[in-house]
């Protein structure tokens, strides 16, 4: 793999400053934030008037805590505009959530916001290695979903070359790869497996291809799949963060010097890590839910906003402000499997760690009698495809999460192909529990 190291004349001063100017700047943006979102968004002025708190009572950074949170309800029962700060006719740019479990959550952009969304993710970009020059494939789906125009302004704003795939058509990506040769790739990381089956199924080797870099984003993957794609590709893999109620991806990106976790851009977004049942706000070092507060944004401010991420807050390494570890799932997503707390990404490491089984996975959960149990769909590889083989990595996959996770799971090992692919977000999990 190439050295992608950046130059420091590359970086924005911000991103190598003093903790101690970093602070300063960061209390002087959450006051004028506060102030913003409490005479602009009247459930914020209820909010804070119920919790008898105002923006003034804000001198020093850790007074945040006395404020209230935000909710991802919160924007639903305010559906579609309600929570906007700024004039209908300041708004430039809507983006919105799927709305597969209820009413869709309504983003809102200002010209500003716009402008400083580009500029983050060009910063991510540098971090992850591409500079101005550079060919980038972006194969997050554009639309309503942040993924595929966040990425794509950012990707000009760093005066490279964007190739506007979008997801699907996984055939053509590879062929627009091949014939394009992009220095660079953003896209899901259980999507870039899908790309590198279908590299497999052309007879070409990924290896050769010109991918320096590939820029994962949208949902949980671990380092047992980093590796994976690093070495099949033989590019870095570096994580990106964000989500439509904060900005959009770029909110945290990792540096590929470093690749030691994604660095959260503290010039724009306070981050804090709380216990996810009583609200406490933990300290550095410890895993919690991640709440965001955004100190520029004009047309949707959000103040403690839980983003229900499950992760830690480390010190800043090869840049000044503090990283973010790999999310080890999310509050909302724990499956609790007979008093177990259990995370998709912990039966992915299992699954990446098991010899003779393709990179898939789907969990079922389901009742047995009166019991929960759970279910995971795998795939073997075509050279393991045998019976024997198959059985042997059912029970050392089932062998590994006993151990590792501590529960008993049931495992079916289907032929190369059988699990659903993803052609966006991967679909994890399956709960079955209340049906039948």
């Amino acid at each position: 793999m190439q050295d992608l190291s950046p130059n420091k004349s590359d970086l924005d001063p911000i991103e190598i400053a003093s903790r101690d100017e970093i602070s300063a700047l960061q209390l002087e943006r959450l006051k004028w934030s506060l102030r913003h979102a409490y005479d602009n968004v009247p459930m914020y002025k209820a909010r804070f008037d119920e919790a008898g708190v105002h923006p003034d009572d804000l001198q020093q950074l850790s007074d945040l805590s006395k404020f209230p949170f935000t909710y991802k309800n919160d924007l639903r029962d305010n559906y579609p505009f309600g929570l906007f700060a700024v004039p209908q006719s300041e708004i430039i740019r809507l983006h919105a959530s799927s709305g597969t479990t209820g009413k869709p959550t309504v983003v809102g952009y200002t010209q500003n916001d716009i402008d400083n969304w580009a500029d983050l993710v060009a910063r991510s970009l540098r971090a992850a290695g591409l500079r101005k020059g550079d060919t980038v494939h972006n194969a997050y789906g554009y639309g309503l979903f942040t993924g595929g125009l966040g990425a794509h302004y950012g990707i000009e704003r760093l005066g490279a070359t964007v190739v506007p795939m979008s997801g699907g058509q996984t055939e053509k990506q590879v062929g627009l790869i091949q014939d394009f040769k992009p220095d660079g790739i953003m896209v899901t990381p259980s999507y870039m497996l899908n790309i590198l089956e279908q590299f497999h199924k052309q007879g070409l080797d990924p290896r050769e291809s010109s991918l320096k870099v590939g820029i994962f984003g949208a949902e949980p993957w671990t380092d047992a799949m980093r590796k994976e794609v690093e070495d099949a590709f033989d590019m870095h893999a570096v994580d990106i963060y964000g989500l439509s109620e904060i900005m959009g991806p770029g909110v945290a990106n990792e540096c590929v010097e470093t690749k030691d976790g994604p660095v959260i851009w503290e010039d724009h977004f306070y981050p804090e890590i709380i216990d996810p049942v009583t609200g406490e706000v933990l300290p550095d070092g410890e895993e919690g839910e991640l709440v965001f507060t955004t100190l520029t944004k004009e047309g949707l401010p959000m103040v403690r906003y839980r983003t229900r991420d499950l992760t830690r807050l480390l010190p800043g390494t090869a840049r000044s402000m503090r990283r973010m570890a790999k999310i080890t799932g999310r509050s909302d997503d724990m499956m609790i499997l007979r008093g177990v707390n259990v995370f998709p990404s912990q039966i992915e490491e299992q699954v990446l760690a098991t010899g003779g089984l393709a990179p898939y996975y789907q969990i079922e959960l389901y009742k047995s009698g009166r019991m929960d149990a759970m279910r995971v769909f795998v795939e073997a590889m075509p050279d393991a495809a045998g019976e024997a083989a198959r059985a042997a990595a059912s029970r050392m996959l089932s062998k590994r999460i006993k151990d590792m996770v501590g529960v008993s799971t049931e495992i079916v090992v289907g032929d190369p192909g059988a699990v659903e692919r993803s052609q966006g977000k991967a679909r994890r999990v399956l709960d079955n529990r209340d049906k039948g």
